[in-house]
């Protein structure tokens, strides 16, 4: 496609800065119209200047050297990029969010999230994800970081909440973190309302 039409090259730019990371349809609706925007967008995927990884969801094409073939973005970069075109909010289910957060090394056979959406399946750079609707209980959860502190926990239980859990989720929380695990601690089991209180200590040694 011929780059030199305005909002092409806008969307060139914009894409290409971040890095692999997805975007969809509503992060770029400053560089114009839905319509134009669309409509340039598929012209860029189909010269193979960005890649399509999802609906409505675009990232800047990546090679692997090593592999010799094209890197998608990350399954969570992509559910991330699919739930902000949608409007919704999700969370990674336990395991997952175990997994991302470091303290679990297992890496889960299936991608689920947590929805205020509907239930349903989504394919998003080739894999499969699985979108649960849930409830307050699950969805009220304040800031991205503690919603996934709080489903890794449930994931490991009462006994897995061990000290070395604790301190390396005390290392990744921030302040406005530690405020939104303390807003949403009414949300919690009981037994992990103190698990929870010891994480946002700030003179734990």
């Amino acid at each position: 496609m011929n780059v030199s039409y305005p909002i092409a090259e806008k969307l060139v730019a914009r894409i290409q800065a971040r890095r692999g990371k997805p975007a969809s349809i509503v992060d770029l609706l400053d560089v114009g119209s839905r319509p134009a925007i669309k409509q340039a967008l598929s012209r860029l995927a189909k010269d193979g200047t960005i890649q399509r990884v999802g609906r409505g969801i675009y990232a800047w094409p990546r090679f692997s050297i090593l592999f010799q073939e094209p890197v998608p973005p990350s399954i969570d970069a992509l559910a991330k990029a699919w739930a902000r075109s949608n409007s919704l909010r999700i969370i990674p289910s336990g395991a997952f969010a175990a997994n991302l957060l470091g303290i679990s090394t297992q890496v889960p056979s299936k991608y689920v999230y947590y929805t205020n959406g509907r239930t349903q399946r989504v394919r998003l750079g080739g894999t499969s994800v699985q979108f649960l609707n849930r409830g307050p209980k699950t969805m009220d959860i304040k800031g991205e970081l503690a919603a996934h502190v709080f489903q890794a926990l449930r994931h490991l239980g009462r006994n897995g909440a061990t000290p070395e859990v604790i301190a390396r989720v005390r290392r990744l929380i921030r302040p406005r973190d530690r405020v939104d695990v303390q807003r949403s601690m009414h949300l919690a089991p009981v037994w992990m309302k103190p698990v929870l209180s010891l994480i946002c200590r700030e003179d734990v040694n």
